[in-house]
């Protein structure tokens, strides 16, 4: 397991408040009220360790594979619907969207290998990411990767505690199945649009993971 680069600053600075925050309480209060000294030391640092573990990598076989899209990040499918897209084909798409818990690996995977032919941010709101208003509504960031003659449209969701999306894509570059798509910090969802008649291999309520799970079939 390795430590994400966008959890870096994040990290440094808990740690830093954590020990500061340590110090002083036993330097004033150790000897008359040593248990909520020792309480509070034990609660801050269970938050550190949660915070390194939300930029955490884990090691992992990732799926390679022509004809599979792969889940763009960890997470419980909550949506398999077919919709009509308003922001780039303006046509009947398959959405598949999956929620990220605070708890999860919050990396974000390309789910298939082509060209970026779209990116684009979209500021908006922050709803629980389990609205369905949150795909169209919430502040988000959506790529479109095209293989052959197949597009997919990723979007990465912020939801009521997420706050920073981080995309590294870019149009007319090439990226490769599995590769980094960007981070969504603290908790959200990416919602994945296919075309009509994509073979879906997931359900509802099941939990997927990065890179790793085969969402659907193209």
């Amino acid at each position: 397991m390795t430590i994400h680069k966008e959890g870096y600053k994040s990290i440094a600075l808990v740690t830093l408040i954590f020990a500061a925050l340590n110090v002083l309480l036993f330097w004033f209060f150790g000897a008359s009220l040593l248990w909520l000294c020792i309480a509070i030391f034990i609660i801050s640092l269970i938050f550190v360790l949660f915070v390194v573990s939300f930029f955490r990598i884990p090691s992992r076989s990732h799926t390679i594979h022509e004809a599979s899209v792969v889940s763009p990040c960890d997470g419980k499918v909550v949506v398999i619907e077919e919709i009509t897209d308003v922001e780039y084909f303006k046509d009947k798409r398959v959405q598949v969207s999956i929620f990220m818990s605070p708890a999860n690996v919050h990396v974000n995977r390309n789910p298939i290998s082509g060209e970026v032919i779209y990116n684009q941010y979209h500021k908006g709101k922050y709803l629980v990411a389990w609205n369905p208003k949150s795909s169209t509504e919430n502040e988000r960031h959506s790529v479109v990767i095209r293989k052959g003659g197949i597009d997919i449209l990723v979007k990465q969701i912020a939801g009521a505690v997420a706050k920073r999306i981080v995309n590294y894509l870019e149009v007319g570059q090439k990226v490769q199945q599995g590769d980094e798509l960007g981070f969504i910090k603290f908790g959200s969802r990416v919602d994945l649009i296919l075309p009509v008649g994509t073979k879906i291999n997931v359900k509802l309520n099941e939990v997927v993971q990065g890179g790793v799970s085969v969402i659907a079939t193209i």
